[in-house]
């Protein structure tokens, strides 16, 4: 009895390590499916004060999803480069409005929303802890270029646009999880990235644009990665 009791507590103490060359190996592919709270960081223009017509202006934040390809090249034990190009549906940013001399028809709180379907390319250094039987944790920093398919910078007499730039360029990091599967390793994975660019086309004859400066991207990602 004795012996048995203590075999079954041996089995659950020691797992099967599952697929133990996968560290060994020089490079791993996979996919990825992300949900992502994107914003926008705000510097009012200097004329903002001066204006006649709004009186107050605040950015949302709004959820997407993003798809994407994964390609990690292992540099060391402790160091993997990895790319994760993806097509980001959604996110979309908004501003609220509220109106101080308004025209006829005008309500005095309005919503401008900016539809948003980015290509994002984002280049990556992962710094891995020691595996622990199936699992392992890493974290992981680097650069990205985004490219708005929806962006109105184009866009012409429409005075109730907010511009945006068609690319931006930003700095990510954040924390991850290896979970070793039999045939598969799931990663959930969390990341802040923070847009360096000004993304504002700013044009100083349209009333909701003329009372913003300087626009900066913000997302907070959440990621759920398979690799193989």
């Amino acid at each position: 009895m004795l012996l048995g009791c203590t075999i079954v507590l041996s089995a659950f103490a020691q797992p099967e390590l599952n697929r133990p060359n996968h560290d060994y190996a020089r490079y791993y592919f996979g996919m990825s499916i992300a949900y992502n709270r994107s914003s926008l960081h705000t510097s009012k223009s200097t004329t903002f004060l001066q204006n006649d017509s709004i009186m107050r202006v605040e950015p949302g934040a709004s959820g997407g999803i993003g798809l994407g390809l994964l390609a990690t090249l292992k540099l060391n034990k402790r160091f993997e480069m990895r790319a994760n190009p993806q097509l980001i549906i959604g996110g979309s940013k908004y501003f609220t409005y509220w109106l101080k001399n308004r025209l006829p028809g005008e309500d005095s709180v309005t919503t401008k929303i900016l539809p948003s379907t980015i290509v994002s390319m984002p280049l990556q250094f992962k710094f891995n802890s020691d595996r622990i039987q199936n699992f392992r944790v890493y974290v992981m920093a680097g650069v990205k270029y985004d490219i708005d398919l929806a962006s109105n910078s184009a866009a012409r007499n429409a005075e109730d646009l907010v511009k945006l730039k068609k690319s931006d360029f930003g700095i990510e990091a954040g924390i991850g999880f290896n979970f070793f599967l039999r045939f598969v390793t799931l990663s959930p994975e969390i990341k802040f990235s923070n847009g360096l660019s000004n993304i504002h086309s700013r044009d100083p004859s349209l009333k909701y644009s003329n009372v913003l400066d300087k626009l900066q991207s913000r997302m907070i990602v959440f990621t759920i990665n398979l690799e193989d």
